[in-house]
């Protein structure tokens, strides 16, 4: 549902600046800002489903669906109050956009394997699963078990985007890629604020074999 004329990235900032509140997780919000754009702007087609993962900072999926047009920007000066919809973690039932209620580390790529199975049974094989997660979170058990069942069911409508901004407690062996491709995932990398880059890693995905980007942010 798109409600409002949708604005620019050169807009971001002022509609970051809407929000306020010790709930805004900036560091969290700002490393995912630009994926999410990309996503959004570039990316996504009508019967896709995007599932946001990490769910720790919703401020920056605000603004860009506000960016976007699914709801009017002046939600965002309520953000995370008592009666607004834009909660500290973003609800499905309450936000235009949102597909999943999140924030719960290691529920999201189970979640999106689980939507690419359905629309598999169902035999629609025309929209696509991305799902966003942080580097963090693939500690998480529920996240192992999803890249092993994903490589070897052959997703390749599934596409996940871990967003590293080196915050992970535990690291992985030869980097967070090489964990995907041993279950049997495509892989690629690129600078998050490199939208052009970012974008061809998203769409560089193989028939047959789900597709891992890495987006680095930082160094």
């Amino acid at each position: 549902m798109v409600t409002a004329t949708p604005l620019g990235y050169a807009d971001l900032p002022r509609l970051f600046e809407r929000m306020s509140g010790d709930e805004k997780h900036d560091p969290s919000s700002l490393s995912t800002r630009d994926v999410l754009w990309v996503l959004f702007d570039r990316v996504l087609e009508d019967e896709d489903r995007f599932l946001l993962s990490k769910g720790h900072g919703p401020m920056a999926f605000y603004a860009v669906l506000a960016a976007k047009g699914y709801f009017p920007e002046e939600w965002l000066d309520d953000f995370g109050s008592f009666d607004s919809p834009l909660g500290h973690h973003p609800d499905r039932a309450r936000v235009p956009g949102v597909e999943i209620a999140s924030g719960s580390l290691g529920h999201g790529l189970p979640i999106a394997v689980g939507r690419a199975l359905a629309l598999r049974a169902a035999g629609r094989n025309g929209p696509r699963v991305f799902c966003v997660l942080g580097d963090g979170e693939l500690a998480e058990g529920s996240n192992h078990e999803a890249i092993a069942l994903a490589g070897r069911m052959g997703l390749d409508r599934l596409t996940a985007i871990v967003v590293d901004n080196f915050s992970a407690t535990y690291g992985w062996p030869d980097g967070i890629a090489e964990r995907f491709a041993l279950e049997g995932w495509t892989t690629a990398s690129a600078h998050a604020r490199d939208h052009d880059a970012l974008e061809r890693a998203i769409t560089a995905g193989e028939p047959g074999r789900p597709h891992a980007v890495v987006a680095v942010v930082g160094a």
